[in-house]
């Protein structure tokens, strides 16, 4: 089943507020976004991180504070202008503590950098007069960040802040040897001809690994073919699948059984997923495939049908349908999933001969893992798991 990156929900930025060392007050929030979002008894009680020593100063702070996360990056100006000798200002995000903020804190750095600019340059901060413009420049920042992700703000005629948030996903797992890398829709360009300038500065063992990623050789196979270590050939699959270019499905087999998932309904009701669909599948050189030969045969993959049956039963080449690239297309939007059997070993009479095996047979291991582990084909470990009668199979 194609492994794609799992959807972390972020946190929208609730409340910006701008913070200051007074010289005669102390520590206070000047301005914030909603107004009094945050409470002078929260303020006080973390005030030590919001404007904390100098040596905690141009740091990235992060606080947890009950169901908020305060993100900051206190900041020290020295300058003999200033009362005390000094500035110290925190410009600070509020967000959602249970969600996603990681996102956020190169923007809270970038914009704490831009004000020293504009107060170095300007006055922004100090001046009396030019802080009020503060309130409306925050206000901007908060509704452009949430809305578009993006912002840019006019400060006048030659300063702009540009700020964009980056957004952080988790790694991958990690790649396995019988694992088959697919390209999603943003794929790279593969003929020479294809590539631009920075393709062409790329590192020679990527070019000999791009040309084997066809959807159908798993990563064992691409490393032998290309001729490159496969703990390299995992690592830059595992890259292209943290950024969205590539996925990872099972590898292709005739005896494989698959079974539809509740996504199945998805291409019933969603008919740019069915034109998608009808291109993808095509076979070259044929006739369009109608949709209704291709649902069929989506719905007629059950846990007692494997692919070699349902094209003995169904002959979707005769309607146009490549099935090599309907199981492709059905993995990778979800639509199906693959059903794996993984044996396990429930006496340890096993034949001595096949010593080497009974490790695997654990339930943890699949048949696909097993197979690239051993080099044996399905056909030769399954005849050994039949005849072994202290090995049962469970499907999953």
């Amino acid at each position: 089943m194609s492994r794609a990156k799992a959807k972390i929900e972020e946190s929208p930025i609730k409340c910006i507020f701008y913070s200051e060392f007074h010289p005669t007050a102390g520590p206070k929030i000047t301005f914030q976004i909603p107004t009094d979002y945050v409470s002078k008894e929260l303020f006080d009680s973390y005030v030590c991180y919001i404007i904390p020593k100098e040596e905690l100063q141009r740091k990235l702070m992060t606080v947890v504070a009950k169901k908020d996360k305060i993100i900051g990056y206190p900041i020290h100006i020295g300058n003999a202008k200033y009362p005390r000798n000094k500035l110290i200002f925190n410009l600070c995000f509020v967000c959602d503590s249970s969600k996603r903020t990681m996102q956020y804190e190169p923007i809270v750095r970038k914009l704490a950098n831009y004000l020293v600019k504009l107060e170095l340059e300007d006055g922004l901060l100090f001046q009396e007069q030019n802080k009020t413009q503060l309130p409306s420049i925050m206000s901007k920042i908060k509704m452009e960040l949430n809305r578009n992700g993006k912002c840019s703000t006019v400060i006048n005629a030659s300063n702009t802040i540009f700020l964009n948030i980056i957004r952080v996903y988790p790694m991958p797992p990690k790649v396995k040897d019988q694992d088959v890398p697919i390209f999603t829709e943003r794929k790279f360009p593969i003929l020479p001809s294809d590539w631009d300038i920075t393709m062409q500065q790329w590192d020679l063992t990527v070019m000999l690994i791009l040309p084997y990623i066809d959807g159908f050789r798993h990563v064992a196979k691409i490393a032998a073919e290309a001729g490159v270590e496969i703990r390299l050939v995992k690592a830059f699959i595992q890259n292209m699948v943290y950024y969205g270019v590539a996925t990872l499905i099972p590898i292709f087999m005739y005896s494989n059984v698959y079974t539809p998932t509740s996504k199945l309904n998805d291409l019933v009701e969603n008919n740019r997923l069915q034109e998608d669909c009808t291109k993808y599948v095509a076979r070259q050189g044929c006739h369009k495939p109608s949709f209704r030969s291709i649902f069929m045969l989506y719905c007629q993959l059950t846990p007692q049908t494997n692919v070699k049956t349902l094209c003995m039963r169904r002959n979707p080449r005769g309607d146009g349908i490549d099935e090599r690239k309907l199981i492709q297309f059905g993995l990778m939007k979800g639509i199906i999933r693959q059903l794996q059997k993984y044996p396990i070993q429930i006496s340890c009479d096993t034949n001595l001969k096949y010593k080497s095996l009974v490790k695997y047979f654990n339930g943890k291991y699949s048949f696909e893992e097993i197979c690239c582990k051993t080099g044996l084909s399905y056909q030769e470990l399954d005849e050994k798991v039949e005849k072994d009668q202290n090995v049962v199979v469970c499907w999953k």
